[in-house]
Order: structure tokens, then C-alpha cells, then sequence
């Protein structure tokens, strides 16, 4: 490679890193909205045979973040910046599964039922008790990125998706979201341990 062609070549990286530096005083504070989905429950019984004594609730979690961005048009370019972030997180579905050998609206499955719902409303504390530090770790990210400099139009749609990597990416956020998977498991635990077993065993007395 020549030598014009590398002082051309540093000339463009050093320009993109100056308008990169003028992008900065374009960052906006941003805007955090956080919802939860509404849930649903589905009871099954699976054809094969489970587990007698014992039901499963396998929820299904919505972990979406659409982000809003300012773009300002400067000399040779655009600065593209986090403006807002609208966030859903939550379950939005629960699948409880009982034993098909249990007929509906006997002892047996309303009691394995009764059992399977307080697992969901443990999943559902977590997130209640968890939505502060959620939103919070949430804003901390949002307002950590730092405007992006792109020099064509066409470039803008990659710029956001950077952005909201780059949300999702922040050592907040997964930590956030580290501490609701841990208090699933505590809570859903905790559930097990207080039960005795009796609500069920009266059935078959």
C-alpha cells in the first residue's frame, strides 16, 4: 500500500472519530417506559404419563426492548442517539401440565392444581419485587450509550440496532436480569419446602 493511500485512510478514520466526538454533545437523557405483558394460563395434560405426585409449570418469558432514537443531521453525516427505550418484560404465558391418570375437577388434580398456581404466583412476585432494580438497570444502560456518527442515511436502521445491542449488552442489565432468573428458582423452592403433601393425601384416604 502506498503511502498516499494510508495517509487517505487515516485521514477518513481520524475525520469519522472528530464527527464521532461531535455526536456527543447530541446525547439526550433518555425516556424509560417498562410494562409487563398480560398473562395467560393453559392447563394440559400430556398423553404420556408424568409424574403422579407432582404437576410442571414451564413459563414463557417476554424480554423485548424497543428503542426510540433521536437523529440530527451535521456537517457530512448524521448523529444518531438513544432517545427513549419501551421496554416488556415479564411471563406472558403459563403452561401447567398434570397427569392425565388425575381426572379434571377431582380431588387429586384441583389439588395439584392449587399447588401448581402458587408456583406462578411466586414467578409472578419475583417480577413484582423486581421491577425497580429492572427499570433502574434499564435507564443505567440507556443513558450510558453515547451517540452514534454515521455519514449516509442508509446507515441509520444499523446504527439503532447497535444501540439497542448494546442496551441489551450492558453489565446492569444482565445482572438485572441474573437476580429475577436466581429469585425464580429461590422462590419456586420455597414453594416445594411449605408443602406437605396433605391437600393431596386426603384425596386418596
Amino acid at each position: 500500500m502506498r503511502i498516499g493511500q494510508l495517509a487517505i485512510i487515516f485521514g477518513m478514520f481520524f475525520s469519522a472519530a472528530a464527527m464521532a466526538d461531535d455526536c456527543l454533545s447530541y446525547k439526550i437523557t433518555p425516556n424509560v417506559d417498562l410494562t409487563v405483558p398480560q398473562w395467560t394460563k393453559q392447563v394440559v395434560q400430556p398423553l404420556q404419563e408424568m409424574d403422579f405426585l407432582h404437576g410442571n409449570v414451564v413459563a414463557t418469558m417476554v424480554d423485548n426492548y424497543d428503542i426510540v432514537a433521536d437523529i440530527t443531521n451535521i456537517e457530512d453525516g448524521y448523529c444518531v442517539a438513544l432517545k427513549s427505550v419501551n421496554a416488556m418484560v415479564g411471563y406472558s404465558d403459563f403452561l401447567v401440565q398434570i397427569d392425565i391418570r388425575h381426572a379434571p375437577d377431582t380431588c387429586s388434580y384441583n389439588a395439584i392444581l392449587a399447588h401448581e398456581d402458587e408456583h406462578i404466583r411466586a414467578y409472578l412476585s419475583v417480577m413484582d419485587d423486581n421491577r425497580k432494580n429492572l427499570q433502574s438497570a434499564i435507564y443505567n444502560a440507556a443513558n450510558s450509550i453515547t451517540p452514534i456518527f454515521v455519514y449516509n442515511q442508509s446507515d441509520i436502521d444499523a446504527a439503532i440496532n447497535e444501540l439497542n445491542a448494546e442496551l441489551q449488552a450492558h453489565p446492569d442489565l444482565i445482572l438485572a436480569k441474573q437476580k429475577i432468573k436466581a429469585a425464580e428458582e429461590i422462590r419456586n423452592k420455597r414453594v416445594d419446602q411449605h408443602d406437605t403433601g396433605e391437600s393431596l393425601r386426603k384425596c386418596f384416604e
